[in-house]
Parts: C-alpha cells; sequence; structure tokens
C-alpha cells in the first residue's frame, strides 16, 4: 500500500453488525455468459423476488457500467479485464456492506472470472454460467445485435470475432437453452436464498 494511502476500515461500522441489521449475509452473484443468454434477466428476477421478501440488493450490469463508470472504454482484452476489475472492486464494497449484489457481465475470459473472485474474496463469490448457445443467443437478438455483427457493424463481438472461454467449474451452471426461464429463476434463487442466510 502506498505510504500516502491509510486503512480506516477499522473505524468504521464493523460488515457483522450491518449483516446483523440487514438480517442477510452479503455476497456476491455473478452472471455471465454472451449477450442474450439471459444472465440479465435472470438477474432482474433475482432481485425482484429477494425484494419481495425484504432483502437489500444492488444490481451491477455490463451495459449500465459502461455507460457511467467505466464510460469510453473498449472491448480489446486490456479493456475487458480493467472493466472487469472495477466492476469487482464495487461488487465487493456493496457486499461488505451486507447487500446481495447481482453481477451480469460477459466476462469472457477464465482470467477475468478469476480476477473477479480474487477480488471479491471466495466465501462471498458466487460464481453462475448462464449456459446458452451461440446461435440461440443470435436466434433471441433480444438488443439487435448480433444481427449488426451480421452486418460488420460491431468489430470485437465475443463469441464470434472474440473468444468466449466455457468454466473450468462454476459454482452452478444455469442452462436457459433447455430448462424453462421459471425453472431457472427458481433455481437461482433458492441457492442465493441458502448462501445469504445468517448462521
Amino acid at each position: 500500500m502506498p505510504d500516502n494511502i491509510y486503512e480506516t476500515s477499522d473505524q468504521l461500522v464493523p460488515r457483522h453488525a450491518k449483516e446483523q441489521r440487514l438480517k442477510q449475509r452479503g455476497m456476491v452473484v455473478w452472471l455471465y455468459r454472451l449477450s442474450g443468454s439471459g444472465k440479465t434477466s435472470l438477474a432482474a428476477a433475482l432481485e425482484h423476488r429477494l425484494h419481495d421478501q425484504g432483502c437489500q440488493t444492488v444490481v451491477l450490469d455490463g451495459d449500465i457500467i459502461r455507460s457511467g463508470l467505466n464510460k469510453g472504454m473498449g472491448f480489446s482484452v486490456e479493456d475487458r479485464m480493467e472493466n472487469i476489475r472495477r466492476a469487482a472492486e464495487v461488487a465487493k464494497l456493496f457486499a461488505g456492506t451486507g447487500f446481495v449484489t447481482i453481477c451480469s457481465f460477459i466476462t469472457p475470459a477464465i482470467a477475468m472470472r478469476s480476477l473477479a473472485r480474487d477480488i471479491i474474496g471466495n466465501p462471498d463469490f458466487l460464481e453462475i454460467y448462464v449456459a446458452c448457445s451461440f446461435e440461440e443467443c443470435a436466434r433471441r437478438d433480444v438488443k439487435g445485435l448480433y444481427a449488426k455483427v451480421e452486418d460488420g457493424k460491431v468489430a470485437q463481438f465475443t463469441g464470434k470475432d472474440s473468444l468466449f472461454e466455457p468454466p473450468v467449474a462454476a459454482d452452478m451452471t444455469i442452462d436457459t437453452e433447455t430448462e424453462s426461464f421459471d425453472e431457472s429463476q427458481a433455481r437461482l434463487h433458492t441457492t442465493v436464498l441458502e448462501r445469504i442466510a445468517l448462521k
């Protein structure tokens, strides 16, 4: 740590006290895969279900982060890595206050997911692979991106021009191509509830 930066966390309300107040354990739910896989829809559904149960949540979505905190960043490997690093640092801060922090990022490389896990810390990190083929994501094309890719209007597109590395061992896999959305969100909700329960 640089000499001109001083640690002040010992002066603040401790994490366990915040979690006791909220009656939940803070954590980060990290959903990732291609655009159109369903990760943003799952994030929104999870937030609504937890909110209805009185849980405190925050959602960090890739498009929102890139339009604000990471505005102007490109899609090179270096920029993608920095995008994830910043998002993970923000997620860590929220989790440390007891919030269930739901992240939705493409996060194409194993190294990027490892970076997020290292920053946030393994006990607080729930890695959710939203499995869905490139072809199915293109068929859905909820944002019109795949049509632009076909027209040559989008460069460095993940899954086509830019590599997506499948996970070696995600904490959970949700296959939105083979199971219904209701099944997917129910499984995710149950898993998260188990993780945020105070012991």
